[in-house]
């Protein structure tokens, strides 16, 4: 049987394009905005990303996996807030999984297997990460103002 919250937040995640990805470094906390494209798993759901190596949350991403995402729009009305908070990992991808997380992200935004010379260009050289929550929660106000609804993952943190 489907669970309901599931099949909302799979609804969620198609719906948005770009997650706020909050790491800690050297430096201290900061969030960056990427793009991603999800894929649900028996447990949960992973969130794929592509970034360059010398930005300062890959940097932070390769000294601490742990991360937080949340991803939303931008709402001008508090009562119809609707969103996604996690927390769990980050994994650099390579060989297979990086090509799997490629094709993936290349269905979700068309443009990366049919960039112009420049973007493709910056593509060779970029990073391709995975997300896996730990822990999940829908922030749905229309529901009651701060509702939000804890949706069991695999992930560990």
């Amino acid at each position: 049987m489907t669970d309901p919250l599931r099949v909302r937040v799979d609804a969620f995640l198609q719906a948005h394009h770009v997650m706020t990805l909050a790491t800690a470094g050297e430096h201290g906390p900061w969030a960056a905005a990427v793009f991603y494209a999800s894929a649900r798993t028996e447990s949960g759901w992973e969130l794929f990303f592509l970034s360059s190596p010398r930005t300062r949350h890959a940097a932070d991403l390769a000294r601490d996996a742990r991360v937080a995402i949340t991803i939303q729009r931008d709402y001008d009305d508090w009562p119809e807030i609707h969103g996604v908070q996690a927390e769990g990992r980050v994994e650099r991808l390579e060989g297979d999984a990086r090509d799997q997380a490629r094709a993936l992200y290349a269905q979700r935004f068309p443009l990366v297997a049919r960039a112009p010379a420049r973007i493709a260009e910056a593509l060779a050289r970029v990073a391709w990460y995975r997300f896996v929550p730990a822990r999940l929660y829908l922030i749905d106000n229309r529901l009651g103002f701060g509702h939000r609804d804890e949706v069991g993952c695999g992930g560990a943190n």
